[in-house]
């Protein structure tokens, strides 16, 4: 076994002698147990996970659906970007979901903001779906669908190349189409990625870059 446990450990004892482990001599990647927990993955505001090292490829068309849980009114969700201007973001910014494309020629932005006295940063889970097919662009949050004009039509590809970041990025990394750098704060679960007919459900625990992230469960409220 060469992978860490994910789970709650207590009252450990060697040789009737309880440890104390609120003083350790040394910790990495430790988080509190919570008294309830839900599936999914917690951010705690400080990083990012990274997937497809290789780089991902939006190209015309991408349909992104999660589930995020969240009390900050900024974080980032998702981006994913190329060197030159090519990419695409998500992101809460002031309480208001924004999905942004740049096919090349452009950014293009879908902006979803709740009405009246309802949140999207209350603590409960919120669904959520980015739709970029060619140079149309459409957002759907809780079942509210969102759409944008475009006035690039003939550009209708995002090269990108670069990783997948989820909940924020390394200070030394260029997103194209995220105007936050603030590191979401709170839990996601049920990342997918859809090209045509080929879904891809993404692990967070198995990033090849993990900060501040602790995959498996999520605080039952946040504390």
């Amino acid at each position: 076994v060469t992978h860490s446990i994910p789970a709650c450990i207590g009252s450990m004892m060697i040789n009737s002698k309880q440890l104390d482990n609120e003083s350790p001599v040394s910790i990495f990647a430790v988080n509190k147990c919570y008294v309830t927990v839900q599936d999914g993955t917690f951010f705690d505001g400080s990083g990012f996970a990274a997937l497809v090292r290789e780089g991902y490829k939006v190209r015309s068309d991408v349909n992104i659906t999660l589930e995020f849980r969240t009390t900050a009114v900024h974080g980032v969700l998702l981006g994913v970007s190329s060197a030159k201007v090519d990419a695409i973001g998500l992101e809460i910014v002031n309480g208001k979901v924004l999905f942004h494309v740049n096919n090349g020629a452009g950014r293009i932005t879908a902006t979803y903001e709740p009405r009246g006295t309802t949140s999207l940063c209350d603590g409960k889970w919120h669904k959520l779906q980015a739709n970029k097919s060619k140079h149309r662009i459409s957002l759907i949050i809780d079942g509210n669908l969102v759409q944008t004009d475009n006035p690039y039509t003939q550009s209708t590809s995002a090269d990108t190349n670069n990783p997948i970041y989820v909940g924020g990025y390394p200070a030394d990394v260029k997103q194209n189409c995220l105007t936050s750098k603030s590191s979401f704060r709170g839990c996601l679960r049920n990342l997918v990625l859809t090209k045509g007919q080929q879904a891809e459900l993404f692990d967070l625990s198995r990033t090849f870059d993990l900060r501040g992230v602790f995959p498996h469960s999520c605080p039952g409220a946040e504390h």
